[in-house]
């Protein structure tokens, strides 16, 4: 699932920069008034319109994807099982009792 996630997420960040590339900028009017070519392929009154409608559904669909993946990251679903698993305790290590009078026993090799 998170890889969907993932995918649709990077799909969208790459949405996002080419239509925010896209939208003229606010002189971009100027070069229409000296007499450049005006944007009639998105109609009459430009792709400002079009353009800001789609770079506000990307946003929304991206901000989603974004809190959808920090919550799946937050709490595997399938990994649960192994992180909350108890850990096995060492057993001890046996020490001989010391006696306070009584010399250290010696090892022979």
């Amino acid at each position: 699932m998170s890889i969907f996630i993932t995918i649709i997420h990077v799909l969208t960040s790459l949405l996002i920069i080419a239509a925010v590339l896209l939208q003229s900028g606010k002189g971009a009017e100027t070069g229409v008034m000296i007499g450049g070519s005006s944007q009639s392929m998105f109609g009459a009154r430009g792709a400002t319109p079009f353009l800001s409608k789609v770079t506000v559904v990307l946003a929304t669909i991206f901000m989603v994807t974004s809190l959808s993946l920090a919550l799946l990251k937050q709490n595997p679903v399938g990994s649960s099982l192994l992180l909350n698993a108890p850990i096995k305790a060492l057993p001890a290590p046996e020490v001989p009792a010391k006696n306070p009078g009584s010399p250290a026993p010696v090892k022979k090799p």
